[in-house]
């Protein structure tokens, strides 16, 4: 990521203050403002508080990684989106919203943190019994990967050489003329997977440039970066009521998240040491929670799945 100096000319200031008022104000006053962004509960929470997660997470490195860090994120975000109509949505709207917003590229940051990492401890589990992947996944991970052990090797290769923090996701694809399957995407720091976030999971944040950097883009790149992308807080031609219609990224197409590896060294350092992180990841692998990816998925059977 690009670190802009403090004393940038004021001239490369001036769109970013129009865009920040984009999104409207409120005029609650401090002491009646409720926050809506809080530390949502996990599954089994008391059990994982006491002993973590078994397999995978001890105690201490539960708190960090869940407890303290979801706590932070929240607390952030709560302070970024006080007074604005964001306040009032869920971690998931309020990074769509502001996914092509260079104002609010820190609040886009706090609410893909505070998704993802939720996403990522929602689809573990401390029981001892694993309910297996569907006859329809599994079916349909044959057909993607050709085994269940393939896309273990690719999926934990994939997050191992990730050099930086981030997150590997399984996703199902849908691609706008041809049948639905799974891939593996990696997200590199607070990037989202989601496709109304655009390029928002790229490794390095274009909304926070230098606008020089356009001169050596395409003009199809061009277009699309200065063009609104969403309609967090703007009227007329670009409002929600004249584009209700799925935005996708240039070529891109729906995808749908089922399950995600969390590789920032806050969550296995403490545990693994500085070279366990393959250990870290083998042990995520087996503590899956196949019920839950079974649930998001909509994959259907069809004949290829069912080899006729």
């Amino acid at each position: 990521m690009i670190i802009q100096s403090l004393s940038s000319p004021q001239h490369l200031l001036r769109p970013a203050s129009r865009a920040a008022r984009c999104i409207p104000q409120l005029s609650i006053p401090p002491a009646q403002r409720r926050r809506l962004h809080s530390v949502p509960p996990l599954k089994d929470n008391n059990a994982l508080v006491k002993e973590g997660v078994p397999g995978l997470l001890s105690a201490p490195s539960f708190k960090t990684a869940w407890t303290d860090y979801q706590g932070w994120v929240v607390q952030k975000l709560n302070e970024k989106t006080a007074g604005t109509q964001l306040e009032f949505d869920d971690p998931k709207t309020v990074l769509l919203k502001t996914a092509r917003e260079p104002a609010f590229a820190a609040t886009f940051n706090y609410a893909s943190m505070a998704f993802n990492n939720h996403f990522f401890f929602k689809g573990i589990t401390r029981d001892e019994q694993i309910a297996p992947p569907s006859h329809t996944l599994t079916a349909a991970i044959d057909l993607a990967f050709s085994s269940m052990d393939t896309l273990r090797a690719e999926f934990l290769a994939t997050a191992e050489v990730m050099f930086g923090p981030g997150f590997v996701w399984l996703v199902e694809h849908q691609p706008r003329e041809s049948r639905a399957g799974l891939r593996i995407l990696a997200t590199y720091l607070a990037g989202s997977p989601l496709p109304g976030a655009h390029y928002r999971e790229q490794s390095q944040d274009l909304n926070t440039q230098d606008p020089s950097y356009l001169a050596g883009l395409s003009q199809a790149e061009y277009a699309r970066q200065t063009t609104v992308q969403n309609t967090a807080g703007v009227y007329g031609q670009h409002s929600t009521q004249r584009s209700n219609q799925s935005k996708l990224a240039l070529g891109g197409a729906e995808v749908t998240p089922l399950l995600c590896v969390n590789t920032w060294e806050h969550v296995w350092l403490g545990d693994y040491g500085v070279e366990g992180k393959r250990k870290y990841l083998e042990n995520w692998w087996d503590r899956i929670d196949w019920s839950v990816v079974n649930q998001l998925a909509s994959v259907r059977p069809t004949n290829k799945f069912m080899g006729r």
